[in-house]
């Protein structure tokens, strides 16, 4: 999308998407390598190439980069997930192409990462990035909808989202750290194990 607006747009509009580019692409690597808390303005525009007066032309704080990123890999991963819900014969078909896709994206984006890193060698913290994040939160939201219409006998829903989506991501954090990285692999050891337990969960009352 940021391609066709660069081609069609004005050579001052075409340097302003440039340089929002540069940050968001800059804020990326630097909340991947030492992560957001960590992070400074300083940091990022340091890694854009751009001058301080620049970055903020564009964005307000580092908390303002973050979201526009979050709002990039949420928008990027939205119509995967809602595809794999509304083909979901259940929640077992469900839970195995929504782990998978995730698993799938977050290897992108550990590849992504690592392409542009500056120390290639350096252990990549890709998953800590705001597209991650809030990819994970899209997976949280979707899931807890699948498992109310698709699980019956009492289950708590939200528990069951919540340790659906923790050991998906723990598994995640792992996977990206293999060599080599085995996303179907990920996938099987998450559906086995979470399709194992499901039948010995206690059933709520009322």
């Amino acid at each position: 999308m940021a391609n066709v607006e660069y081609l069609f747009a004005s050579k001052r509009e075409q340097t302003k998407l440039a340089n929002r580019l540069a940050i968001l692409d800059a804020a990326r690597e630097v909340f991947g390598e030492i992560g957001f808390e960590a992070a400074t303005v300083r940091d990022i525009v340091r890694r854009s190439g751009l001058s301080v007066g620049a970055f903020y032309n564009y964005y307000r704080s580092k908390e303002e980069v973050f979201e526009a990123l979050a709002d990039d890999g949420a928008r990027r991963f939205r119509p995967i997930l809602e595809a794999q819900s509304a083909k979901a014969r259940d929640f077992e078909s469900y839970l195995r192409a929504a782990v998978g896709a995730y698993f799938d994206f977050v290897a992108g984006e550990h590849a992504a990462w690592l392409a542009k890193s500056k120390d290639a060698g350096m252990l990549s913290q890709a998953r800590g990035t705001p597209e991650i994040l809030a990819v994970f939160d899209e997976v949280r939201r979707v899931f807890a909808d699948v498992m109310a219409r698709d699980l019956s006998g009492g289950v708590d829903i939200e528990f069951l989202a919540a340790s659906c989506i923790a050991v998906a991501r723990e598994i995640g954090d792992r996977m990206v750290e293999r060599t080599p990285l085995d996303t179907g692999a990920a996938t099987d050891f998450v559906v086995n194990l979470i399709m194992g337990g499901v039948p010995n969960l206690p059933r709520m009352k009322g």
